[in-house]
């Protein structure tokens, strides 16, 4: 049951590194867009990957055209906290892209207002807090993907 974890432009390699992690231990594939915030061979994002990153399926983009062009005939669903719907609502299925945005500003406003129906947004109940830390809304979406997937 193996998802695809997409990352836009993601600036923060420690959270790269425990993604790549999560990756790994899921069966999925990462998929890195460029800019990245870091060097791949930062020494954080090799240390939240910890020894695993040698054993993880990384794919790399120029930019998300190449990402949309090569992967035209998937189902994607794209993570914001601008979606209407809820994670819980994606309809997972196995191969499935997931899409998440950089830490700092998230998903570009291109994709938000081109991909409305595929846009999912993980319920956040206090008005204090804008986001959640990538790594941790990438670990929500996922799980639930393969909780889902394996009913």
């Amino acid at each position: 049951m193996p998802l695809n974890i997409v990352l836009v432009e993601p600036e923060i390699p420690n959270n790269t590194g425990n993604i790549g992690r999560l990756s790994l231990a899921t069966g999925s594939t990462l998929h890195l867009i460029k800019p990245f915030g870091f060097e791949l061979n930062d020494t954080r994002l090799k240390r939240a990957g910890l020894d695993y990153w040698q054993h993880l399926s990384v794919i790399i983009y120029e930019d998300v055209n190449q990402l949309m062009t090569k992967h035209r005939d998937k189902k994607f669903a794209y993570l914001s906290s601008h979606g209407a719907k809820n994670h819980w609502n994606i309809p997972f299925e196995d191969d499935m892209f997931l899409v998440f945005g950089k830490e700092s500003v998230g998903l570009p406003n291109s994709i938000i207002s081109n991909h409305q129906e595929e846009l999912f947004k993980i319920p956040m109940y206090s008005k204090h807090i804008r986001s959640l830390n990538l790594a941790n809304a990438v670990s929500i979406v996922v799980y639930e993907g393969l909780r889902q997937m394996s009913i």
